[in-house]
């Protein structure tokens, strides 16, 4: 069975920084699309960063200039390195992980980010 596991969030004053990662096990496919997505209390979850198998990245307007998401197709990962965080930033954010044949995604389980003083 497929696994998608995030690592690194965590709580830290306004301005501070995380890296957030996301390591897949057990897949016997090629990944495609690797993504962040985050869902605040009471808000619809959102894509907050994407990046595809050939390194093509896109971000949502909120986070651009702030946050960078990478991978590393050696070891089946995906970083999200975030900077200059804002209290608004707060959510849990969650892996997502696109088969290369597109016909199915796999969700980790969410790790939660805090921004406060």
């Amino acid at each position: 069975q497929v696994q998608v596991m995030e690592s690194g969030g965590g709580l830290v004053q306004p301005g501070g920084s995380l890296r957030l990662s996301c390591v897949v096990s057990k897949n016997t496919f090629n990944l495609g699309d690797m993504a962040w997505y985050r869902q605040a209390p009471g808000s619809r979850r959102e894509t907050v960063a994407v990046i595809t198998a050939r390194g093509t990245t896109s971000y949502v307007n909120s986070v651009k200039g702030r946050f960078t998401i990478s991978r590393d197709n050696a070891k089946n990962s995906v970083y999200l390195q975030m900077d200059s965080l804002k209290p608004e930033d707060t959510a849990v954010y969650y892996c997502n992980v696109l088969q290369e044949d597109r016909l199915r995604d796999y969700w980790g389980q969410g790790t939660q980010v805090t921004v406060s003083s």
